[in-house]
């Protein structure tokens, strides 16, 4: 049942599985060679998946999935970004909890109590407006929080998947940018908080993986956009559609001819399960996003058009370190998983702009 401000963090982890002590900060498997697969395997029923950041724009998509799929679902939030309404239609659901809770703190063992076989972690703010306002908890979401959730999946012997950005390539040397590209990143700009958390998240799930033999993998994920993304956060489609329905002008940062590829939500919840539910991926980096790449003038203009708006286009400054370039090499995501963008730039914007008239 859907069950919010139950759990308050009063804790640490402790979570059991079969084989597993409890998991402590620095405690370790009763028998080390349980962590070397996940308890998840292939002809396994999902029991119970922990989606961090689940009230969140993607996190809301992607609990909407899994459980749609059958599955069990434990979302958590502290509300600094996600929405309560991103979920307030799945409030009957009996297979979804929602927990109230900040996993940079602290997590409390008892909802946890009858284990986890996956984790997703999207759980930080990711707009610009939001990881603005909220720089340090970001730094702290990307850090200690992420510590907390790879402490829990590995007490459970769960697969972890940490959600990272195209924004740890930064201002790219390289185009598109694959998996093997090391990144241009400002390490103390304006953006830090979000590009080098993300990057300090990486290293970190990356140590587990290496020193206790972990099943976790990362996903990069490029621009999305889509239903239930947040009007006035700072993401360009959104900014977009909300004035342009409001018959307002249209702001570009910048000349325009920077480039981005948007990647619908529907199509990055698919690829964030497949590359889950993929076999053999401990350690992988995969880059999901879609490689049509346009520049934002070109989207203001079919902004307007899908919407039937005459708003006009007005230019401002770029913002320090705003990235030029953007585009996915998604290469490694076909070959592995056959996993590809399906929905059309124009098709998904006329359901999110649809979206965006009931809203408001």
């Amino acid at each position: 049942m859907f069950r919010g401000n139950q759990y308050q963090a009063i804790g640490y982890i402790v979570a059991k599985r079969p084989g597993y002590d409890s998991c402590l900060p620095g405690w370790a498997p009763v028998n080390p060679s349980i962590c070397e697969w996940s308890n998840l395997r292939e002809d396994d029923e999902i029991v119970r998946i922990l989606v961090a950041g689940g009230a969140g724009f993607i996190g809301s998509h992607l609990v909407e999935r899994l459980l749609g799929d059958g599955h069990s679902v434990v979302a958590v939030d502290n509300f600094v970004t996600g929405r309560r309404t991103n979920l307030s239609h799945l409030e009957e659901n009996t297979k979804l909890t929602l927990l109230d809770c900040d996993i940079a703190k602290p997590l409390d063992a008892q909802p946890f109590r009858e284990g986890i076989d996956q984790v997703f972690n999207l759980a930080s703010p990711a707009s610009p407006k939001g990881y603005r306002e909220h720089a340090i908890e970001t730094h702290l979401s990307n850090s200690v929080g992420v510590w907390h959730l790879l402490e829990l999946a590995r007490s459970c012997g769960a697969r972890f998947l940490q959600t990272s950005t195209s924004e740890v390539y930064g201002e790219p040397l390289v185009h598109p940018q694959p998996e093997s590209y090391w990144g241009n990143v400002n390490p103390i700009g304006p953006r830090s908080c979000y590009d080098e958390g993300k990057r300090f998240a990486e290293s970190l799930t990356m140590e587990f993986v290496r020193q206790y033999q972990f099943d976790a993998r990362i996903a990069r994920i490029f621009n999305t956009y889509g239903p239930r993304s947040k009007p006035g956060d700072g993401r360009v489609v959104p900014n977009f559609c909300v004035d342009a329905l409001h018959g307002q002008p249209l702001t570009i940062y910048g000349t325009g001819t920077q480039t981005r590829s948007f990647c619908y939500v529907a199509d990055l919840v698919s690829g964030l399960i497949a590359f889950m539910n993929a076999t053999s991926m401990a350690g992988e980096v995969m880059n999901l996003g879609n490689p049509a790449e346009i520049t934002i003038a070109q989207l203001a203009e079919i902004v307007r058009e899908v919407a039937g708006s005459k708003s006009q286009i007005t230019f401002m400054p770029l913002p320090e370190d705003d990235p030029t370039r953007r585009r996915p090499d998604i290469s490694k995501a076909d070959r592995l998983l056959g996993w590809q963008p399906t929905t059309e730039l124009r098709a998904g914007l006329e359901l999110t702009i649809d979206y965006f008239r009931r809203y408001l």
